[in-house]
């Protein structure tokens, strides 16, 4: 059974930053692509980045040059470091597991790709 262990979210001012962890049970955890996705109240579930064992990394165009997704393969770990935060970032991020496919699925990080998921951890950015 695959467990994904979120920690870091809380509250930030606008402009400010903060770091997202998702510790993995996986053992194989580099033949994985990992994701975070994050889901604000009323709207549907949105892939944020997602990063490969080999370091192939994808990012929504709504936080690319602001969000950089990264993994430790060592650690069995993967961070979201989020800056430059803005209150429509502000959302529940879960951390998701899948194939190696789900990080090759073009420029659209696919929720159904991803098959293990984490209890997410609340992100909340005020102006």
């Amino acid at each position: 059974q695959v467990q994904l262990v979120e920690s870091g979210g809380g509250s930030a001012q606008a402009g400010g930053s903060l770091r997202l962890s998702c510790a993995t049970s996986e053992f194989t955890f580099n033949n994985y692509c990992m994701g975070w996705f994050r889901q604000a109240p009323g709207k549907e579930r949105e892939g944020v980045a997602s990063v490969f064992g080999d370091g192939w990394t994808t990012h929504a165009e709504s936080v690319k040059g602001r969000f950089t997704i990264s993994r430790d393969n060592a650690k069995n770990t993967v961070y979201l470091q989020m800056n430059s935060l803005k209150p429509e970032d502000t959302a529940m991020y879960y951390c998701a597991t899948g194939a190696k496919y789900a990080c090759y699925s073009g420029s659209t990080i696919q929720a159904v790709r991803f098959h293990y998921w984490g209890q997410g951890t609340q992100v909340t950015v005020s102006s």
